[in-house]
């Protein structure tokens, strides 16, 4: 599980990730709202862990602003700001769960752990896979951006699924040749490439933000920039 833990005060920031990495968690730190919006927004997290009152952003607007950009990441609302008024804020906010300091650390791995749950449950049971303002539905093999139908030929459609469900991933031609073309990559051809750019055009091209980016010497990655 990847985490973003979005804390100002150091002492604070450090016993979570400590505690977290003991759990073989993978943790970032950012220490105000302006670093840690960017920080969620450029990269793929399980779970985000974030304070109220943070420099630059506040936890509620950072909040806010996390969803209105489409990024549909579990929230913990980890703060001193224990009130109904203020869980009502953060819950209208967005935030998915919410813990009062001072805390205990098993019952704050508890939550983390029934946020990840809920969230994967979720995304193995449904059949609208997001992305942005990009909708693909496994079921009737449609997909759209900004409310536009966008029409893909079958070997399109599968792989954008593959990006879709590698978000944040870099994913490499031998990769996208085996998981969608079901075959072993022949280097010397460039159909992958091709079919990617072929892709781009159609989502990526008339759209904001981009969505599929190519990692020189590596491959591609889907991801929100």
């Amino acid at each position: 599980m990847k985490i973003l833990v979005i804390e100002d005060e150091p002492k604070v920031a450090s016993f979570i990730q400590k505690g977290l990495e003991e759990q073989t968690y993978d943790v970032e730190i950012a220490f105000d709202g302006f670093i840690g919006q960017k920080m969620a927004l450029s990269t793929s997290y399980d779970v985000i862990i974030m304070d109220v009152n943070l420099p630059q952003i506040n936890g509620f607007e950072l909040c806010k602003n996390l969803r209105n950009n489409h990024l549909r990441t579990p929230i913990l609302m980890l703060t001193a700001f224990g009130t109904t008024d203020d869980k009502l804020t953060g819950f209208d906010a967005g935030v998915d769960d919410y813990m009062v300091k001072p805390f205990e650390f098993r019952e704050l791995l508890a939550r983390i752990k029934a946020l990840y749950k809920r969230s994967t449950d979720a995304g193995s049971s449904s059949n609208i896979l997001r992305v942005a303002d990009l909708e693909l539905n496994t079921d009737d093999k449609s997909v759209k951006r900004g409310g536009k139908k966008i029409d893909l030929t079958a070997k399109e459609f599968g792989l954008l699924e593959y990006f879709i469900r590698n978000k944040g991933k870099v994913v490499s031609r031998v990769d996208i040749a085996e998981k969608v073309w079901e075959i072993t990559f022949d280097t010397g051809t460039n159909v992958i490439d091709v079919y990617v750019n072929f892709l781009r055009k159609k989502i990526d091209k008339d759209f904001e933000p981009k969505l599929i980016h190519t990692v020189v010497g590596m491959g591609y990655i889907l991801r929100e920039e």
